[in-house]
């Protein structure tokens, strides 16, 4: 099987209201934002990213409680944000509340 498993710090932004989808499923959508120094051919680097994050599931139920400016670790994967989209969203599978 191939690896898609993603881990990524940072701090909750435009954080939306907990919803439901058609089928009755929980579903909370987030942004991450990240920045970190990082080594990449023996040199060190600043990087910075905003990602989207969609939370499905008694997961989202239970991450609805965050708020802007929350410091998280989030795993998951990453996939299309639709079929005909390109853009990537990561898909949270778990998470834990960091201290800043």
């Amino acid at each position: 099987m191939s690896r898609n498993d993603v881990t990524l710090s940072g701090v909750v932004t435009e954080l939306e209201p907990l919803r439901y989808t058609p089928a009755g499923i929980p579903l909370l959508t987030f942004r991450l934002t990240h920045q970190s120094r990082q080594v990449e051919a023996s040199q060190e680097r600043s990087v910075s990213l905003d990602l989207p994050v969609m939370v499905l599931g008694d997961l989202a139920r239970e991450m609805a409680g965050l708020t802007p400016e929350s410091n998280v670790a989030v795993r998951g994967f990453l996939a299309r944000r639709s079929l005909k989209s390109l853009s990537v969203v990561l898909h949270a599978t778990a998470y834990k509340l960091e201290m800043e």
